[in-house]
């Protein structure tokens, strides 16, 4: 708390924005299945489907939020983003037909495409600003903000699973009025316009420009990579810790108390990470190091897989790489961010933040389908976690080759 105070007043109210987009989409989606499944009797691979396209129009769109902060400013999009996002839960909450449903996602997962972006990309360039002028450096700030998130995805579940106790479209309610208070506290507090004329209002018409130059901008494509690496990795959180964890002990049940420790390591130990490794390091070396300490937690899991550990004993590597992991996103997400500083002109920092997410997306999607594939494979688990290891030492390679040149 006292690195949130000692931020500037824009600063605060982005890392209190992070915050409350969490709660109120974590107080939802992760309900979101078991409502499909279950109140509305949506078939498994439908379920799947729904999903899916919630997270594509998410994910998959951040570059269209983040070119719509570069022409417009952040302030419009992210107000454009709150009013969808309220919009989408209410009708969420609602839908009973399959079209209402898709609906409702859809414009629940692209109002996060806008203001995700958006929010990132001006908390980006408020932190090098605030660095400039003799405040933190910019990997604290972007630690503050990555904390601040992390705190409101350990809240909102916690938050959902108290209003799934009336029933899922109040929980859907709940979370739009999260987005209410957001879309009133950014109509209040959120300048106008950019001060910088260098930014925002020079960005009129250059979207091709801006997609040029990304594109041809060899060390931020290293970087993105990189990312990909990194999110490919935390999201084995989903999809293979769970079948690790089911394996050793017969059941899912430690698997929230796995998440929660997740979150809990973030919010507590993210800045004193920060302060002790990210401030002494290059952002490219904190990169790498983030990515090893992944691939490590990887490492740990498949060497434990022979010796056939059960029960309690068996959660212990699990355990392991979840601190790794988590140890190892501390480290990689705000050096990352701050990288894409340091490699993209300011007026392009919307554009780019959403292409990098985009992009990390879109691996992601590919990644995902080939673990599946080799879960349902029959492979040993020690082969299979071998496997998982090597794309974030692949993104730490990459991370190594990428420079301040552009």
């Amino acid at each position: 708390m006292r690195d949130v105070r000692a931020l500037p007043p824009l600063l605060r109210l982005l890392a209190g924005t992070q915050l409350a987009f969490n709660v109120g989409f974590f107080a939802v989606l992760p309900y979101l299945a078991a409502h499909l499944g279950g109140a509305l009797g949506m078939g498994g691979w439908l379920v799947g489907l729904v999903l899916g396209l919630r997270t594509f129009s998410q994910q998959g769109l951040f570059v269209v939020g983040g070119a719509l902060a570069d022409r417009y400013g952040p302030r419009p999009v992210v107000l454009a983003g709150c009013v969808l996002r309220i919009a989408g839960f209410v009708w969420l909450g609602q839908a009973r037909e399959t079209w209402s449903v898709v609906a409702a996602v859809l414009c629940v997962g692209f109002a996060a495409a806008l203001f995700s972006p958006a929010v990132e990309a001006e908390a980006a360039r408020q932190s090098v600003r605030w660095e400039a002028a003799g405040g933190h450096p910019r990997a604290r700030t972007l630690a503050v903000f990555s904390a601040a998130g992390q705190a409101g995805a350990f809240l909102g579940p916690l938050l959902g699973s108290l209003l799934l106790l009336a029933d899922f479209t109040t929980a859907c309610w709940a979370g739009a009025a999260v987005f209410v208070l957001v879309l009133a506290g950014h109509w209040r507090l959120m300048p106008r316009r950019d001060g910088d004329e260098s930014g925002p209002r020079r960005a009129k018409g250059e979207a091709g420009g801006a997609l040029r130059a990304v594109l041809t901008n060899g060390p931020f494509l290293l970087v993105c990579l990189a990312y990909s690496s990194y999110l490919l990795a935390y999201n084995q959180l989903y999809l293979a810790l769970p079948e690790e964890v089911l394996r050793v002990t017969g059941s899912q049940a430690a698997l929230g108390w796995l998440f929660a420790l997740s979150s809990l390591l973030v919010v507590c130990a993210q800045l004193p990470v920060t302060r002790a490794v990210g401030e002494r390091l290059s952002h490219r070396t904190t990169l790498r190091a983030g990515l090893l300490l992944v691939a490590a937690g990887f490492a740990l899991v498949a060497l434990a897989a022979p010796l056939g550990l059960r029960d309690v004993r068996g959660l212990a590597p699990a355990a392991g790489y979840v601190l790794l992991l988590t140890l190892g996103q501390m480290l990689a997400v705000p050096s990352a961010r701050a990288l894409v500083t340091e490699l993209v002109e300011e007026r392009r920092l919307g554009f780019a933040m959403g292409a990098m997410s985009s992009f990390s997306g879109l691996v992601v999607l590919g990644g995902s389908a080939a673990t599946g594939a080799l879960l349902g494979s029959g492979a040993p688990p020690a082969a299979v976690w071998t496997v998982l290891a090597v794309p974030p030492l692949l993104g730490a390679l990459l991370a190594g080759t990428a420079s301040r040149t552009r």
